[in-house]
C-alpha cells in the first residue's frame, strides 16, 4: 500500500510533519500512524538510506537505537537488535518471510545478501511480534521495502523514468554502481527495473593497513510489476537475485589480524560463495463491499546457496567444499474486518522448506579422501511452518486504544540424513513436530487531546521452534568448537513486558520505553568430553533460562526549519543460564555479545527547500566486557578482556545541484580510531571519504 508520506525523511519540516503523519505497516500489519502504534517502531525512509549511503543492508541499520551490527566478516553482518540476533530476529521482504530453517544461531551472514539499493525503505518493530508474523521474533521484526515503480503518483498516459548512481569509497577502495528504470501507464500499470554492480577492496583500518582478503564482488537485480487490476484490486510481482563472490571469514584464516590480543586462525582458506533469490506473486483488495474490509493473498518462492570452500593447516592439507541448496514455498492470506468490536486483522501463514546438503573432501592434491552425507546441516531435508493469527484493535473513546492478539502455530521437521560422531545413520521418515499459541495484549492511551503525549504499554507472549540448523548442524560453530546434530530439541519461550511514552510536539519529537524479556527453555550448546579434527564438541540442549532488560530512549529538536538535533542513548544487560564446561551443570551468565550502552548524537543543517544539507554526528559504544564461558573460549573474534568501546565521528552531507542531478559526500571516521565490533572477526574502516553521485531522467 503505497503512500506519499512514507517517502519523507524522519526529519522533516514541522509543517510536513504535521500534514503528513509516517505511515508504518509491520507494528499491526496495516498502515498505522507511527505516533499511534502501541510500541517502539523505528524507520528508515529511501532518502536517509540515500543520504547515508549504506554499503551494506546490515550497516544501515546501525545508527538505530538499540542496534548493533556484529560482522564475521566484511561481507557479512548481523544486527542485534535489544540484544538478540541470528534466528531470534525475523526478517521480512514486503511482509514475506525472510527467515527459514537454516539459520544458525549466533550471528550468520544471511541479511547481507539482501541488496539496499532495491530497498525503499526499512520498518524494525523492536520486541516479539510473534503474534503477527510467528516463530523468531523475539528480539524485533525488520521489514524491508522494495522500490516500486511510483505509477499511482503519475498523470495518465504513458511515463519513462531512469536513474543511474555511483557510489565509491576510499577505505575499501570499493565501487557500487546502480541503475534503475521505470515505466508504465499513469493510473494503471508500472515496472521497476533495477540492478547493481559492487567491487570492495580489501578494508583499510587504522593501525594496521589493508587487512587481506576482506574484498569481495557482489551483483544483483530486482524488478516489481504493479498494476492496477480496477480502482479496488491491485496485483503485485516482484524478483529478486543476488550473488556474492568469494567471502572469506578472514579471523579464522592465516591472514587475519590480532585485535587486542585475538588468536588468528589457521585455516590457509575459508570462503563463502552466496546467491539468492525471491519471487512472489500479491494480489490486494481495499474498500470492500461486505464483512471483508481488505483481501491480500501472496504466493511466494525463494531460493538460497552456500558454497564454502575450505582449505585446513593439517597435514594433507585438507580440502573442504560444503554446499547447501534451499528452496521455501510460501503462502500468506490476509484479512481486515472493521466491526462492533473493533477492527479486525487475521489470517493464516505457511512455509515450507526443502533443504539439500552436501559435503566433499579432498587432499590438496586433488586425491579424493572422503564424501560426507551432509553439509553443514542435515540432507534430504524439509521443515513446515503453519500460523492462524488474530489482532483486535479497539477504540475505548478518542484516548484509549486496546490491542489484543493470538496465534496458534505447527512447526515439523524432517531430516532425511545426518552424521553423529562417529558413523554416518540414515533416518527414513523421521520427523519433529511443536505447536505452540502465543498471545499479547496492548494498551496507548493519549495524555492530551492535541495527541502530542501518549504512554503505551504491553506484554506479549514470543516462541522460536527449533529449526533445522539446530536440529542437524554439523559444522563450527565459534572458534574451535565443533556443533554436532542435535534431535529431541523443544520451542524456546519468551514474554516480553514494555511500557513507554512518546511526544510529539511543533519542535519536539522524542520516546522513552523500558523492556524485560523473561527467557524460558532456550537451546543452549553443551560441551562434551571429545574432540574431533582439533575441536571441541559440542551439542545442543534446552535449559536456558533468564531475562534480557533495556532502556531506550531517543529524540530530536527541531531549532527552526533549518537546524535540528537528535540523539538517541540505550542501556541493554541480560543473563541466561549456560551448561559449565562438559558437564550438565547450569550456571547464570551474561548473555553473550550485549553491548551496555549505545548512544548517537548529532547536528543538521539544511536549507528549506532541502536541496542542500549537512549534518555531523558521534556514533559510540561502551566497552563489552561482560564476557560469559562461551566469549572467552572465541579467543579469535572476542579479546580476553573484551572489546573496548569507541566513539566514532562523522561529517557528510549533499546538495541536490538540479531536479536531475545531486552529489553526496561524507567523512567517516574522522579520528581514525582502530576499532571492532564486539564479535566481529574483522576491524572496521579507518578515516576514508565516501561520495556518491546521482542522475534521474
Amino acid at each position: 500500500m503505497f503512500s506519499v508520506s512514507r517517502l519523507l525523511p524522519l526529519l522533516a519540516l514541522p509543517a510536513f510533519a504535521a500534514e503528513l503523519p509516517e505511515l508504518v505497516i509491520t507494528a499491526t500489519r496495516s498502515d498505522t500512524d507511527e505516533k499511534k502504534a502501541a510500541s517502539q517502531v523505528r524507520t528508515l525512509s529511501g532518502e536517509q538510506l540515500k543520504e547515508r549511503q549504506v554499503r551494506t543492508l546490515p550497516e544501515a541499520l546501525r545508527e538505530l537505537p538499540g542496534v548493533n551490527v556484529q560482522k564475521t566478516s566484511n561481507g557479512q553482518g548481523s544486527p542485534f537488535i535489544r540484544g538478540f540476533t541470528g534466528f531470534r530476529n525475523l526478517t521480512l521482504v514486503d511482509g514475506v518471510r525472510f527467515n527459514n530453517s537454516i539459520f544458525r544461531e549466533g550471528p550468520n551472514q544471511y541479511l547481507n545478501t539482501i541488496d539496499p539499493f532495491a530497498i525503499d525503505r526499512i520498518e524494525l518493530v523492536p520486541g516479539q511480534g510473534s503474534v503477527l508474523y510467528g516463530s523468531d521474533s523475539i528480539g524485533g521484526t525488520l521489514n524491508m521495502f522494495t522500490k516500486g515503480s511510483g505509477y499511482l503518483a503519475e498523470d495518465p498516459g504513458f511515463f519513462f523514468h531512469g536513474l543511474t548512481s555511483y557510489r565509491g569509497a576510499t577505505a575499501d577502495e570499493s565501487n557500487v554502481m546502480r541503475q534503475e528504470v521505470q515505466f508504465g501507464q499513469g493510473g494503471q500499470w508500472g515496472l521497476h527495473l533495477g540492478a547493481s554492480l559492487k567491487f570492495f577492496g580489501d578494508v583499510h583500518s587504522a593501525g594496521y593497513g589493508d587487512q587481506p582478503t576482506t574484498g569481495y564482488d557482489e551483483w544483483a537485480y530486482d524488478a516489481r510489476l504493479d498494476i492496477s487490476l480496477d480502482p479496488n484490486w491491485t496485483l503485485t510481482a516482484v524478483h529478486q537475485q543476488l550473488r556474492q563472490n568469494d567471502v572469506w571469514r578472514s579471523h579464522a584464516t592465516i591472514y587475519g589480524i590480532s585485535f587486542e590480543g585475538t588468536q588468528v586462525g589457521t585455516d590457509l582458506k575459508r570462503a563463502f560463495d552466496q546467491e539468492r533469490s525471491l519471487s512472489y506473486l500479491k494480489l490486494a483488495g481495499k474498500d470492500l463491499d461486505g464483512f471483508i474490509d481488505t483481501f491480500a493473498l501472496t504466493v511466494s518462492l525463494q531460493s538460497m546457496n552456500e558454497y564454502e570452500h575450505r582449505i585446513r593447516r593439517t597435514a594433507d592439507n585438507r580440502v573442504d567444499y560444503n554446499q547447501t541448496e534451499l528452496w521455501t514455498l510460501g503462502v500468506d492470506l490476509q484479512f481486515q474486518s472493521q466491526t462492533p468490536v473493533g477492527k479486525l486483522t487475521y489470517g493464516l501463514d505457511y512455509y515450507r522448506d526443502w533443504v539439500n546438503s552436501g559435503s566433499q573432501r579432498y587432499r590438496l592434491n586433488g586425491t579424493f579422501h572422503s564424501n560426507g552425507l551432509q553439509g553443514p546441516v542435515g540432507d534430504d531435508a524439509a521443515y513446515h511452518l503453519l500460523g492462524a493469527y488474530l489482532l483486535d484493535e479497539i477504540d475505548l473513546g478518542d484516548r484509549l486504544h486496546l490491542i489484543f492478539g493470538g496465534r496458534y502455530t505447527y512447526a515439523s521437521a524432517d531430516v532425511g540424513r545426518y552424521d553423529d560422531r562417529d558413523t554416518a545413520k540414515r533416518y527414513d521418515g523421521t520427523n519433529s513436530d511443536w505447536h505452540n499459541f502465543s498471545g499479547n495484549a496492548r494498551i496507548l492511551f493519549d495524555l492530551d487531546d492535541k495527541d502530542r503525549f501518549r504512554l503505551f504499554a504491553g506484554v506479549a507472549e514470543g516462541f522460536r521452534s527449533p529449526n533445522l540448523s539446530d536440529l542437524s548442524r554439523l559444522d563450527i560453530a565459534r572458534s574451535g568448537e565443533l556443533e554436532l546434530p542435535s534431535p529431541n530439541l523443544e520451542p524456546e519461550e519468551f514474554v516480553n513486558f514494555e511500557v513507554g511514552i512518546k511526544a510529539d510536539t511543533e519542535h519536539f519529537s522524542s520516546s522513552l520505553s523500558y523492556f524485560f524479556t523473561k527467557i524460558d527453555n532456550m537451546i543452549i550448546r553443551r560441551g562434551t568430553n571429545d574432540f574431533i579434527g582439533g575441536n571441541r564438541v559440542v551439542l545442543k540442549s534446552n535449559g536456558g533460562d533468564g531475562y534480557m532488560q533495556g532502556v531506550e530512549l531517543s529524540g530530536e529538536y527541531r531549532i527552526n526549519p533549518n537546524w535540528t538535533t537528535f540523539g538517541h542513548v540505550t542501556w541493554t544487560e541480560g543473563v541466561v543460564d549456560q551448561f559449565q564446561g562438559n558437564t550438565s551443570q547450569l550456571a547464570t551468565e551474561p548473555i553473550s555479545r550485549v553491548v551496555p550502552i549505545m548512544w548517537r548524537a548529532g547536528v543538521r543543517w539544511q536549507t528549506v527547500d532541502r536541496r542542500l544539507w549537512a549534518e555531523f554526528l558521534a556514533l559510540g559504544h561502551s566497552d563489552y566486557d561482560r564476557l560469559n564461558s562461551s566469549d572467552l573460549r572465541d579467543n579469535q573474534r572476542i579479546p580476553a578482556n573484551g572489546n573496548p568501546g569507541f566513539c566514532i565521528l562523522t561529517v557528510r552531507g549533499g546538495w541536490e545541484i538540479t531536479k536531475n542531478f545531486g552529489v553526496n559526500l561524507a567523512l567517516e571516521n574522522l579520528t581514525d580510531e582502530d576499532y571492532r565490533n564486539a564479535g566481529s572477526g574483522s576491524n572496521e574502516a579507518g578515516f576514508g571519504a565516501v561520495v556518491g553521485a546521482t542522475v534521474k531522467w
